[in-house]
């Protein structure tokens, strides 16, 4: 079995608290498409494609996607990940997604997350349809050449295929608890 959810795999549930103060579940969302994506609050990948992720997430809000950013890094790795600070960030920022914290790393394992950011696209019946980066420079999102993530999004939402319907994720990897921070599970691979 591969680490990583394969396409058409269906989502894990999944039941996590928030920077709003509310605990959400996978059940909870009867949105149209969801965009599950693993981030975090220190990694430069993160910082440097959050507006676009903003971008993408604002466009497409009105036709039934919604966001949902998990954090799963360990806060031992690095404190500026801890919940304190998801919640500050949130409030910095006002980013359009609901921020969930997953402490035990559960959920991370459960979807495979690779790297920080991973972005995970389900259908209405939460099968997987994408998996992988937004776009190709997450460090610096003005220089992007190509918009996966987007490209994934319209053309489910216009009923075609999806071109490109698996992308390796750019940036760092989840910080494990207990583990070196460039750690990864032995089973963790490139998904392409």
């Amino acid at each position: 079995m591969a680490f990583t959810l394969n396409i058409g795999d269906s989502a894990p549930a999944f039941k996590l608290p928030a920077t709003d103060g509310n605990t959400y579940s996978l059940d909870g969302f009867d949105d149209k498409v969801l965009v599950i994506f693993f981030t975090c609050n220190h990694c430069p990948y993160v910082i440097g494609s959050d507006e676009n992720t903003r971008s993408v997430a604002d466009r497409f809000a009105d036709q039934g996607v919604r966001f949902v950013a998990i954090n799963s890094n360990s806060k031992n790795t690095y404190a500026e990940d801890s919940f304190e600070h998801m919640v500050e960030r949130m409030a910095e920022f006002s980013f359009p997604w609901l921020y969930l914290h997953d402490e035990s790393q559960e959920v991370a394992l459960a979807y495979g997350a690779l790297r920080t950011p991973h972005f995970f696209v389900f259908n209405e019946e939460r099968k997987l349809v994408y998996t992988g980066r937004a776009m190709d420079t997450p460090r610096n999102w003005q220089d992007a050449s190509t918009h996966e993530l987007a490209d994934a999004l319209e053309a489910l939402l216009t009923g075609q295929e999806i071109a490109v319907p698996m992308t390796n994720p750019v940036g760092c990897n989840v910080k494990w608890d207990g583990q070196p921070a460039k750690w990864m599970p032995p089973d963790a691979c490139d998904l392409i």
